[in-house]
């Protein structure tokens, strides 16, 4: 039993440029809540003691003049800024490069900051309470280092009606483990159907298929181990400006060497985000049903 609660991290430093705005506080719920509002709620309910922002520094303040009044006093709230320049081992980087490194390069940025196990998430995606408590379960009861979760997800359930998306397939074996996470990038919703284009062939995934949607449970030893990977992915990948280091991968990369095994967590709990700016219409529709539901207050903070 850990003595200290789960911290919640949140990847909040994306450039949304897909989405074409800082979608991290675009109000979605029926009083001007963000997305991730939803997810501190209940993280919250569920036991987490701290939440840590991960975020772009040039957008800090407007960022903790959103969030703080709000939380002030329901949970302790850390911030840690990524930018190209943190771990780069003094390697260049080149100058027309303006995208960030990826989840697990925003991970490794909260190196200095995490002191307990924790869950970590997207911003802009809702996860439902079931994964959080699911996920705060397993971090007071059975993480340890080297002994990790994600949660899965049904694919049906994370495709968007407005473009691809990048989604993590998850195979286990028969005590649950995870044994690979596939990238799969460029997944459209195709006439009912989960189609991959990959370049060279069309390749279509069961509407079932678990993935990952960004929310792994970690101690603070998996983000110690990535420091070293990511030294190697800058050498082999600097001049690539589109290459990113990304969760998925890593923790692909970790099982694969070895150093550790991960759980999958499969929740029934409701997914949804804003990849596009055409999906915000459909979160803000299924934010006001659930609150209509009595899953959440009217005002989440009132």
């Amino acid at each position: 039993m850990i003595k200290l609660k789960p911290s919640l991290v949140i990847l909040a430093a994306g450039m949304a440029s897909r989405y074409g705005g800082n979608k991290q506080i675009e109000s979605f719920g029926p009083s001007g809540e963000t997305i991730m509002e939803y997810s501190i709620f209940d993280a919250i309910k569920a036991g987490f003691g701290k939440v840590i922002f991960i975020i772009r520094e040039e957008f800090a303040e407007s960022f903790r003049l959103s969030i703080e009044p709000k939380l002030a006093g329901k949970i302790e709230l850390d911030y840690v800024y990524q930018s190209l320049d943190k771990f780069s081992g003094g390697i260049k980087i080149p100058s027309d490069r303006t995208k960030p490194f990826g989840t697990q390069h925003a991970l490794l940025c909260t190196k200095d900051v995490l002191d307990a196990p924790f869950a970590v998430i997207n911003a802009d995606d809702f996860y439902g309470y079931d994964a959080f408590k699911q996920a705060y379960d397993f971090l007071t009861t059975e993480a340890a280092d080297g002994k990790y979760a994600c949660v899965g997800y049904e694919l049906r359930n994370s495709l968007s009606d407005h473009g691809s998306v990048s989604r993590g397939e998850i195979n286990v074996n028969e005590a649950g483990n995870i044994v690979g996470i596939t990238e799969r990038k460029e997944i459209s919703k195709i006439n009912g159907k989960a189609v991959v284009k990959d370049g060279v062939s069309d390749l279509e995934l069961p509407l079932d298929t678990k993935v990952s949607m960004n929310f792994f449970c970690f101690t603070p030893e998996f983000v110690t181990w990535s420091e070293a990977e990511y030294a190697k992915f800058l050498n082999a990948n600097i001049n690539n400006l589109k290459a990113e280091f990304l969760i998925p991968e890593v923790a692909d990369q970790l099982i694969n060497a070895g150093k550790g095994v991960m759980k999958m967590i499969p929740t029934e709990a409701k997914w949804f985000g804003v990849t596009f700016k055409e999906d915000a219409l459909i979160v803000k529709k299924q934010l006001l049903e659930l609150t209509g539901e009595g899953f959440y207050p009217a005002n989440l903070w009132n």
